[in-house]
């Protein structure tokens, strides 16, 4: 995730973890605000959360500081999150979440870059657009269609939700809902025609240029036009997007989209922004199914500074520190107990070095290097340890 943020750009930040309630309750939605969130009373009587999510704490910051920051402003997170919601496959209540926007550009190839950042990290990770696939559609585009349909200006906020609800419903309980919310039985017929109409972004100019600059980049095929995708929360305004697995299983492994209100909303001057959020859990559930979670990463470039015995432990602390100021990774082990042990413990954590310093090479001020994968050591002066171990990491 990191990797890929700093490749396009994106500059790391973090905000805090407790927030005033009222700062999602105009901006989130009620259910995530009043289902969703931990929420308690500080010491002088506001109510506080934990940040169920991290954009309207984007929007403020960025508020805060509007006058000094150079815009457009692409900045990435990554951090802990909370729910109070029930604990289920895909879902806790405690989870971990990348979050990537782009703020001060109000453009559609904006929007297709932060899909693009999105579908570069699914290639990175391994996964192809067999497996996985962004679904994309945009409010905007979605509020001319409903007008066309008759549904007033007022009423369209509530279709968006029947809409949203379309998943979590089966198809009987799904038009009741959307029956007893208002919509006439002919309306209802128009709406399920509308969203499968997968040819219905080529009326809207934004998805068309949207779709041209993935194309270009040659990652369209993670990308496709779903009518349905409206996301839950309330801020969003133009294009919105949600990444799922491929087979159709499991809840969305992302979601995002234009929110073009929010840093106005929340007392900064009018400033359009783009992004979106990944949790640790869905993402890695997907990986896991797929065969793509990543091997243990063996720590080729790390060397284990043995203790051979306690009256030699101030010498092998003091050849780990000569190595760590020549750039050497180095861990020491903590304490003098059987080398077998030692080694075995760099076996297990994958380290590929050794720095073994025993009396003989005490005396001689040497000491002997192993190679634990090749099998392989040599006894060098201590002066040359540190561009010694730099050859054989080469």
């Amino acid at each position: 995730m990191k990797k890929v943020s700093s490749s396009f750009g994106y500059e790391e930040y973090e905000g805090p973890i407790l927030e005033r309630l009222d700062l999602y309750a105009a901006k989130s939605g009620e259910e995530l605000v009043k289902e969703q969130s931990f929420v308690f009373s500080d010491r002088g009587g506001d109510q506080i959360t934990l940040r169920p999510e991290l954009t309207p704490t984007l929007a403020r910051m960025i508020a805060q500081k509007q006058n000094e920051l150079a815009f457009p402003v692409r900045w990435w997170s990554f951090g802990p999150f909370w729910r109070y919601e029930r604990p289920q496959k895909g879902r806790t209540r405690e989870f971990f979440q990348w979050n990537i926007d782009i703020l001060g550009v109000d453009s559609p190839e904006a929007d297709a870059e932060l899909v693009a950042v999105a579908a570069s990290f699914f290639q990175s990770v391994g996964l192809t657009p067999n497996e996985i696939k962004i679904f994309v559609n945009n409010r905007r585009l979605m509020d001319v269609t409903l007008a066309e349909m008759g549904i007033a200006p007022e009423n369209r906020k509530t279709v968006f939700h029947i809409i949203d609800r379309r998943d979590k419903l089966n198809p009987n309980s799904w038009k009741e809902y959307a029956l007893e919310c208002g919509l006439t039985p002919d309306q209802f017929e128009q709406l399920c025609h509308i969203l499968e109409d997968k040819d219905l972004w080529k009326k809207s100019d934004e998805l068309v240029r949207f779709f041209n600059v993935l194309k270009a980049m040659k990652l369209d095929e993670f990308v496709v036009f779903d009518p349905q995708v409206i996301r839950g929360l309330e801020y969003y305004t133009g294009t919105v997007f949600e990444g799922r697995d491929a087979a159709g299983e499991g809840r969305a492994v992302f979601g995002g989209g234009r929110y073009d209100n929010l840093v106005g909303d929340v007392g900064g001057d009018p400033l359009p922004g783009v992004g979106f959020a990944m949790g640790d859990v869905m993402v890695t559930l997907l990986l896991q199914k797929y065969g793509k979670i990543p091997a243990k990463q063996e720590q080729q470039k790390m060397v284990l500074v043995t203790i051979f015995d306690s009256t030699l432990l101030p010498s092998s602390f003091s050849l780990a520190n000569k190595l760590r100021l020549e750039g050497i990774t180095v861990v020491t082990y903590p304490e003098a107990v059987k080398l077998q042990k030692q080694l075995k413990f760099a076996d297990r954590k994958g380290i590929r070095f050794a720095a073994i310093q025993g009396p003989d090479e005490a005396a001689a001020n040497t000491v002997t290097l192993k190679d634990l994968l090749k099998r392989e050591q040599q006894t060098v002066p201590v002066e040359e340890a540190g561009k010694t171990l730099q050859s054989m990491m080469a």
